[in-house]
């Protein structure tokens, strides 16, 4: 009895399908709980020790408790008279015996069976063995078709999957050789952005001499004195070559934000691009993991519910949409940088033309401005020796006006002494003969050539004052070009012959 009973439990054990409920690891999720084929309630509460629990066994009736007729939820304490029920009880020939022993035997008599209701009782339990057999016959084929149909569609569905898994594989790989093409591509595309930094940084940093050196010309000829200060064509192009020297720092200043802000859009592509590599690179081995499980494989574990648990953001379209849409970006990002390297390159040639044009025309100007300035110092080195030379010549002249002046004083003197001392005459010798009236005439002649001598003197003295002030004049604005031409000739086109342009246009 005992090994038999083990062997019963054992065998339940073994056969997952025969216990009552499903296993501890196949609890539904939602829903009733598979129903137990044995009942608790039908289990017998003290079980012999020598065989296993049966669905069935006699049982002790026990009286039933008052109730009330109309409804169970009502209180005994609440209902009126007459609407419960007596207590019944059930006659016993063990129990009854003690309390009434003729009814007890008159029941022992008349409550036995008839042996046709025993041949029909027999009959009934045929008939239900029969129907119950064929019933679990019947269970029994449908549960192995069930069985087959379930471990086929088990298969199937296992198959698909796994096909569908090798398709996204192949699909993620895909993508994750184009991303990994494209950031190549980004990334030695962007390696352009350090050069093209350096010239741009190069060439404004190169425009800040000639700019210097421009500003620098001005302040020098501010220095020119009186006349020179005008605004001539060195002047001109000075100013013009310090406004495009201004405006070629603003364009590169502009080309240098533009070239950070697209170095800037071309690390946010690549980084998004490392970003969907990276993702695409460990749903690889995901999926890779997911690919190779199977029936055998260690580490596969129940995770009840996980089927309802939808944990995705994107859908097929929208993912490939998002890596397209990656890889569409940083293509954009490329064009642009290209596009950015060849305007830079445009930008910076013109720029670098078009300062040594402002540069020579500059040059230019202020040769020829010095060959006029030196012609017009020899013009006034000319006429200041001619002037110097005239105010000899005047100097000696207005000597011999002097001269003149002073010989005339003793013929001055001769006369009127003459006419003095005939004025001593007496009676009629006082006589205006023709003696007295041309020592009169003679008098008033040299007086008149005294007056025209002194005339002539001022004259010569005022010119004298004239040669004087047009000399003082000549000698300033000789100082004045002198200096202007040494400012022009050896500050500016010094400062400006010092300073290799021509070098410093090629990049």
């Amino acid at each position: 009895m005992s090994t038999k009973f083990e062997q019963t439990v054992m065998y339940s054990q073994l056969q997952p399908w025969s216990m009552a409920g499903a296993p501890p690891c196949m609890e539904p999720v939602s829903g009733p709980s598979v129903p137990p084929r044995v009942g608790t309630s039908y289990q017998t509460t003290h079980p012999h020790p020598w065989r296993p629990t049966l669905s069935y066994e006699m049982i002790e009736v026990k009286n039933l408790p008052e109730q009330p007729v109309t409804n169970q939820l009502v209180k005994p304490c609440f209902a009126p008279t007459g609407m419960t029920t007596e207590a019944l009880t059930f006659p016993n020939l063990v129990t009854g015996f003690l309390r009434n022993p003729q009814h007890a035997a008159r029941a022992a008599l008349y409550t036995r069976y008839t042996f046709g209701e025993w041949n029909n009782n027999n009959l009934t339990k045929y008939a239900e063995s029969n129907i119950n057999r064929n019933q679990s016959e019947r269970i029994r084929n449908d549960a192995v078709r069930l069985m087959r149909e379930t471990d086929e569609k088990t298969s199937q569905g296992q198959r698909d999957a796994g096909r569908r898994l090798g398709e996204r594989i192949t699909d993620v790989t895909f993508w994750r050789n184009e991303l990994n093409t494209e950031l190549e591509k980004l990334i030695s595309e962007s390696s352009a952005f350090t050069e093209l930094k350096r010239k741009c940084g190069k060439a404004n940093l190169d425009l800040e001499a000639p700019l210097h050196i421009a500003q620098e010309c001005l302040y020098h000829r501010e220095g020119r004195g009186g006349m020179e200060k005008v605004h001539d064509s060195v002047e001109k192009a000075l100013l013009l070559e310090i406004d495009n020297l201004r405006n070629s720092r603003q364009r590169l200043q502009e080309l240098h934000e533009k070239i950070t802000r697209q170095a800037n859009d071309c690390r946010a592509a690549q980084h998004l691009l490392e970003e969907d590599v990276t993702h695409k690179e460990s749903t690889l081995g995901i999926d890779s993991v997911c690919h190779q499980l199977n029936n055998y494989s260690r580490g596969i574990a129940y995770y009840g519910g996980i089927e309802k648990y939808d944990p995705t953001v994107s859908t097929q379209e929208s993912w490939a949409e998002a890596s397209s849409q990656r890889v569409s970006r940083s293509q954009a990002e490329r064009a642009k940088l290209s596009q950015l390297r060849s305007d830079a390159e445009t930008t910076v040639n013109a720029i670098a033309t078009s300062v040594w044009d402002y540069w020579s025309n500059t040059n230019n100007a202020l040769d020829r401005r010095v060959q006029e300035m030196a012609e017009s110092k020899n013009k006034i080195q000319l006429h200041l020796h001619k002037v110097q030379q005239e105010l000899f010549d005047l100097e000696k002249h207005i000597f011999l006006l002097q001269k003149a002046v002073q010989d005339k004083a003793n013929p001055l003197k001769v006369a009127q002494t003459r006419l003095e001392s005939r004025s001593h005459r007496e009676g009629v010798e006082l006589c205006k003969d023709y003696a007295q009236l041309r020592l009169i005439q003679e008098v008033q002649d040299i007086k008149d050539v005294v007056t025209s001598l002194h005339t002539k003197l001022q004259e010569a003295e005022a010119q004298h004052q004239s040669l004087l002030k047009t000399r003082s004049t000549l000698e300033a604005d000789l100082r004045n070009k002198v200096n202007a031409l040494f400012i022009d000739r050896e500050k500016c086109m010094g400062l400006r012959r010092s300073f290799p342009v021509n070098n410093m246009i090629k990049y």
